[in-house]
């Protein structure tokens, strides 16, 4: 396998740092900011069981700033997520030619082809200005535009022949599609461009335990690991392994539960 050197992988790292995180939700933490120093700046003024709500608001909402800031910082600037190692488990032979889906934020087909430059390689990205309203997309594909080529997609309708993807990867995209039923047609679309015994690859964070502890209620922007294995089981694809990044990301790899005869050619 083709190997670049860390600091190659510093330069080429494909996942945004504490740094690209805040200023993608600056809101959020402004809001939590004024929220404990409200709290705490209220607490003076009332009398003793009402200060005493106050304060704990106010060290909840310091203590949710915390946790959250430093998990973000273990995941995204410590672990080895950056690093693409965890991929080798995941694709035992390489990706081989496959599809990088995304949504508004490519953080994936860069250091991907640097590590594999001799597998072909195309971007998709779902971005959708109508139905991906929130702030933190917009500010993330102005600092991060997608990359030369890239090809425009819906979750119904991806630009890949039936058939023609030994790999398809969707890395903290698929989360972007609220409606269930954009979710169920994205993976039905990569069912049909995938060869048989070619595999999907998804990383998410997980609507689960562990990150809703430091992420508190921002974890309901994620979705379950019943969500993602119930949406993969629909489009006949089965999951052949699984792994924990960072204590807070899971990969997961699928395959086609069958092969089904399919027609040949673009959608």
């Amino acid at each position: 396998m083709n190997r670049i050197t860390a600091g190659e992988q510093q330069e080429q790292r494909g996942f945004s740092g504490l740094r690209e995180v805040v200023y993608y939700n600056w809101p959020m933490y402004v809001a939590g900011c004024l929220a404990a120093g409200a709290g705490l700046a209220v607490s003076h003024r009332l009398p003793g069981p009402a200060a005493r709500i106050a304060r704990l608001g106010a060290a909840a909402a310091a203590g949710l700033l915390a946790t959250s800031t430093a998990a973000t910082w273990w995941v995204y600037d410590r672990s080895k997520l950056q690093t693409f190692d965890w991929l080798d488990e995941l694709l035992p032979a390489g990706p081989g030619e496959h599809l990088v889906v995304s949504a508004g934020l490519d953080e994936t087909s860069r250091p991907l082809a640097a590590r594999r430059p001799d597998h072909p390689q195309r971007v998709v990205d779902l971005y959708d200005r109508a139905t991906m309203t929130e702030g933190s997309i917009r500010r993330a594909r102005r600092r991060v535009p997608p990359v030369p080529g890239t090809l425009a997609g819906r979750p119904d309708r991806l630009p890949a022949a039936t058939d023609s993807a030994d790999t398809v990867l969707v890395v903290f995209a698929a989360h972007e599609l609220r409606r269930a039923e954009d979710r169920r047609a994205l993976f039905a679309e990569f069912a049909r461009v995938l060869r048989p015994g070619g595999r999907l690859v998804l990383v998410e964070h997980l609507r689960d335990a562990a990150n809703t502890a430091v992420y508190g209620p921002g974890a309901r922007h994620f979705f379950s690991r019943r969500t993602w294995l119930g949406a993969a089981a629909d489009a006949g694809l089965h999951p052949v392994a699984e792994r924990r990044i960072a204590g807070l990301v899971t990969a997961f790899a699928f395959t086609q539960t069958d092969a089904p005869d399919r027609k040949d050619g673009t959608p």
